[in-house]
């Protein structure tokens, strides 16, 4: 493999790295800034006690904070990739890859339960009470999951902006994975016989 393809190989993984970090930074900000709103009372009034399906939100959220890490750690590997002393084997490269595939996968498999999850309790609250056009649903004041508040919405937020940067951060660690096979050896063989001579 050529110094070129190298070089252009590191500035793809630079490049691509920082987008998904401050994709995913404020993505993961945003739903964090309004539990803090919702949690501390601003927006209702009260203080809100946080259900199961919100806990599983923040865990889709470390998620979130974990593949953001991992998006930094491309930028760091690109410093490596360009120097020539410095650069490591491509199949770590590769399984570094594969890591930030698989952890982005698990976030977005959590989210898409969750959502579903959460829709179908809305939905069944919705359907369980009147047809009167209330803003706000409760049905029981003693039991929190059996009314809507604006910690639902915070919830769907949460999940919606973790499958939404899991989803660009799976896209850019394909197509590094991608670019990375296709300058090195694709289909298996990741050492340049070239190299090794």
């Amino acid at each position: 493999m050529s110094a070129t393809d190298e070089q252009w190989i590191a500035k793809k993984f630079h490049r691509f790295g920082w987008l998904a970090v401050w994709i995913q930074a404020i993505l993961g900000i945003l739903p964090l800034a309004m539990l803090g709103y919702v949690v501390l009372g601003k927006a209702t009034g009260s203080r809100v006690s946080l259900g199961v399906m919100d806990y599983l939100a923040l865990v889709g959220l470390a998620i979130l904070a974990f593949t953001t890490f991992w998006s930094y750690r491309y930028t760091r590997l690109a410093r490596r990739i360009a120097d020539p002393e410095l650069r490591p084997e491509w199949t770590s490269v590769a399984k570094t890859l594969r890591v930030g595939i698989w952890a982005s996968c698990v976030g977005i498999v959590v989210s898409l339960l969750l959502l579903i999850a959460e829709v179908l309790r809305l939905l069944f609250l919705f359907l369980k009470t009147p047809q009167a056009g209330v803003p706000v649903i409760q049905t029981q004041a003693e039991n929190r999951s059996a009314w809507v508040s604006a910690i639902d919405v915070v919830s769907l937020l949460a999940e919606i902006c973790t499958l939404v940067g899991e989803l660009l951060v799976v896209a850019f660690t394909l197509w590094l994975l991608f670019a990375v096979l296709k300058h090195v050896g694709v289909f298996g063989r990741l050492d340049d016989p070239a190299d090794a001579a």
